[in-house]
């Protein structure tokens, strides 16, 4: 395989153009299309991302875009490309579970950024450039255990999986942090309200056991933190069944 059978946009991503297309010089570099698609995005999101409302907003019209991108998914991996940018570099000193937990606070980070990249399709693996050096660095987390190539490689996209399933659960639901404890309470107040013990014995019975400022809850930080280390603890336990 050559460069040129690589699709146009990650021959672009990559610096691996072919011979110029035919017609006026390029106005823009893809880097510009993906960030005016970003700000749209990140403004009213993916949904108010098209091929014309891009255009607009470089201020050209929607046929001279296709000079550029051939698809709307292709002007999604430009988007992804820079709405993750490079991964943090690794720390040669740190083990296995501290590296891989800074990857995956680095991704949360990442979708709190931008979490319309959650609604991207996803059609293939990923190829582009960044999307390849945040793979790269989430295998190296496993360095030096005794997992195998394929190990690694089902380790790490569970990770990615946890990290991308709690973003989506908490994107539309973490409240302001000024304001979270108060959205906690009221969230209680309407709970005990309502889990009625005979129906719900077992709500109704957690409610009674816990002090109220334990239902204070942090999903941002406490609960992901809580299930990444869970994720991590079976990890743990494969590379103890691997040694």
């Amino acid at each position: 395989m050559t460069a040129e059978d690589l699709p146009r946009v990650l021959q672009q991503l990559w610096g691996l153009e072919g011979p110029a297309r035919p017609g006026p010089k390029p106005t823009f570099h893809i880097s510009d299309i993906g960030a005016a698609a970003i700000k749209l995005a990140d403004t009213a999101g993916l949904g108010a991302v098209s091929m014309s409302k891009v255009a607009a907003e470089l201020g050209f019209t929607t046929m001279s875009l296709y000079r550029y991108v051939d698809s709307k998914d292709d002007l999604y991996v430009v988007m992804l490309e820079q709405a993750f940018g490079p991964p943090a570099p690794i720390d040669p000193a740190a083990g296995w579970r501290e590296r891989i937990t800074a990857w995956a606070v680095a991704f949360r980070d990442a979708i709190r950024r931008h979490p319309w990249v959650l609604q991207v399709p996803v059609r293939e693996p990923p190829l582009s450039p960044m999307q390849l050096e945040w793979m790269e660095h989430g295998l190296r987390s496993f360095e030096d255990t005794a997992l195998s190539p394929a190990d690694s490689l089902s380790a790490m996209l569970l990770v990615n999986i946890y990290v991308r399933g709690a973003g989506a659960l908490t994107a539309g639901m973490t409240p302001d942090a000024q304001q979270a404890p108060e959205a906690n309470q009221l969230y209680v107040q309407r709970l005990t309200m309502l889990a009625d013990p005979d129906r719900f014995p077992t709500i109704a019975g957690n409610l009674r056991s816990r002090p109220a400022e334990d239902f204070d809850v942090d999903y941002d930080a406490g609960e992901f933190i809580f299930g990444l280390d869970t994720v991590l603890d079976g990890i743990e336990a494969l590379i103890a069944r691997r040694t």
